[in-house]
């Protein structure tokens, strides 16, 4: 199916638009009124400022950082904006992952065309042209304090478009020149940069912002997963659901954690197996028991379970909050998304423009956003791990196997270290955690005297997303092996429509270790796949329905 051409006019851009272009390579387009309103601010600039009697204007005819008062003549403006690239290209580390690249980029363009910067459209177009060809700049991650922007990695994709000798660029599966490229592509091989062109192009927490959207559209996704897995394992372990009420909730009305009971309990709808009838049930995996006796009630019966643990009862107390922090944080990627942020900016007044310096490149807003997106996507992470733990447990999990052995125990070892390769990530997401946006030092001499860390910020929630992924692929695979292993015994008591909807979807990617030990790395990477496009949750969705209101979760 073809993805639709998204038109970028400055105003209106979504995280879906981002994503559909960071990874579906949609075609982009300018907006022809943004088009036409670029070019009569182009036309003003190159008749009224592009001389002696112009006024100095801060990296137009200045200098930059404590050179901002070095006057630039009119015939140097051109070398000027060149040498700012080659100046700032100062990246290092790893290359970024092409889909953020891709996602900088059409956000670049997105800024432009809200006509604050002036630059000149052929810019623009040169872009639009790269991502609509598959042309995409291999830019080192690490460089960036996110104060006067994300300067070296936006450097570094200025000059893979003007096709410097030196850029490299991804293209038809190969790393090649990026005037190579241009070429293959019927392309011009290079382009120069013009006053206030670089300026604009190496300004703004772009590469932060790139970032920032896909962890948070990923993470989004994640909490759907997550809540689905707690599902899993609530229905393995026969929980209690009375927690889960509407009444309940109403009693402390937070609206996320509203919205995620709402969500449970649609997905055990018709649950059977969620009821005390179950749960005196004895399974063929309680130790000691006659095998002849699994699956008959225990005699005398059970107490009942009265209430669960927290990682089960408070599920909706804990995914709450991960669910409002996500809006809050959508909230604030929205504006970025649709905003100038380089610097000067240029805005109309009177019969022509002015310009005017300003500090929206810093990128506070994205540091704090994605300090918080880490940390609720690792308390969500850490809740889920629990779960798995009480799974492989026979002191915790009712009667089922220890470490969920389906036979032969000594010789199968089963799952212990599936349940334990996510508490070592969950460990890990706790050490990524740590606030980057109130760490700052003064760079360039002291003219950034602020900064505010949002590269690292949202490259490391990234991969707090990348890891909590895991986690929840874990826990689903723990719990539909222990529904696996419980079924001939409770066969009578069928799950909830959206958990059987899981269950079916975990299978059909990969079967039940209902033999000797399997080798699980393969398992555990198919799975997580599905997780992470979210596939596996719009299999259940379309099972049993939108988990979420519009204002919630995809």
């Amino acid at each position: 199916m073809t993805t639709p051409e998204i038109i970028l006019d400055g105003a209106h851009l979504c995280a879906d638009d981002v994503v559909a272009i960071a990874r579906s390579g949609a075609q982009v387009a300018l907006a022809d009124s943004a088009r036409a309103a670029l070019g009569a601010t182009r036309e003003y600039i190159e008749t009224n400022w592009l001389n002696d009697a112009a006024p100095l204007m801060y990296a137009f005819n200045t200098g930059v950082g404590a050179l901002k008062s070095q006057r630039i003549a009119p015939d140097e403006i051109a070398t000027f904006q060149a040498s700012l690239v080659r100046s700032h290209s100062a990246g290092t580390g790893e290359p970024m992952p092409q889909e953020v690249v891709r996602a900088m980029m059409a956000l670049r363009v997105n800024a432009f065309a809200s006509n604050h910067s002036g630059v000149r459209v052929a810019i623009v177009d040169r872009l639009i042209a790269m991502l609509n060809a598959g042309i995409t700049p291999v830019i080192a991650s690490k460089g960036s304090v996110g104060a006067s922007g994300d300067l070296a990695p936006l450097a570094l994709m200025s000059g893979a478009m003007m096709g410097l000798p030196q850029s490299r660029v991804a293209y038809r599966g190969e790393v090649m020149p990026a005037a190579r490229a241009f070429e293959l592509a019927g392309l011009a091989p290079t382009i120069d940069v013009q006053a206030k062109d670089a300026t604009a192009l190496i300004n703004g927490a772009t590469a932060s912002l790139a970032y920032a959207v896909l962890a948070a559209s990923d993470a989004r996704q994640l909490l759907t997963s997550a809540t689905i897995s707690m599902v899993l394992s609530l229905e393995a372990l026969r929980g209690e659901l009375s927690c889960f009420e509407a009444r309940v909730m109403q009693a402390r009305p937070h609206r996320g954690q509203r919205d995620v009971a709402a969500a449970i309990r649609q997905l055990v709808a018709g649950s059977l197996r969620c009821t005390e009838p179950a749960r005196q049930i004895r399974l063929r995996g309680t130790p000691g028991l006659d095998p002849a006796l699994a699956g008959t009630p225990h005699e005398p019966p059970l107490a009942p379970r009265i209430q669960d643990v927290y990682s089960l009862r408070c599920v909706p107390q804990v995914h709450g909050p991960v669910l409002e922090a996500l809006d809050y944080i959508d909230g604030i990627l929205a504006t970025e998304m649709n905003s100038a942020t380089d610097n000067p900016l240029i805005f109309p007044e009177d019969e022509g423009y002015a310009i005017v310096s300003g500090g929206h490149f810093h990128g506070q807003y994205i540091a704090q956003a994605m300090d918080l997106l880490a940390l609720a996507v690792t308390d969500l992470s850490a809740i889920c791990d629990r779960r798995s733990a009480r799974l492989v447990d026979p002191a915790c999990n009712f009667g089922l196997p220890g470490n969920l052995i389906a036979e032969r125990p000594g010789i199968n070892t089963g799952f212990s270290v599936v349940q334990s390769l996510g508490t070592g990530l969950v460990l890990e997401n706790v050490g990524l955690c740590g606030p980057a946006s109130a760490t700052s030092l003064p760079a360039k001499g002291n003219t950034e005297d602020h900064i505010s860390n949002s590269c690292f910020a949202a490259r490391r929630t990234r991969t707090v997303v990348e890891n909590a992924q895991a986690v929840v692929t874990v826990e689903m695979l723990l719990a539909a092996q222990a529904l696996d292993l419980a079924e001939p015994d409770l066969r009578a008591y069928p799950v909830g429509q959206g958990t059987a909807a899981a269950w079916s979807a975990i299978r059909a990617v990969v079967p039940a270790m209902l033999g000797d030990d399997r080798w699980v790395h393969d398992d555990i990477a198919l799975l997580q796949s599905r997780v992470a496009d979210g596939s596996l949750a719009a299999a259940v969705q379309s099972a049993c329905g939108p988990l979420w209101s519009a204002q919630g979760a995809a």
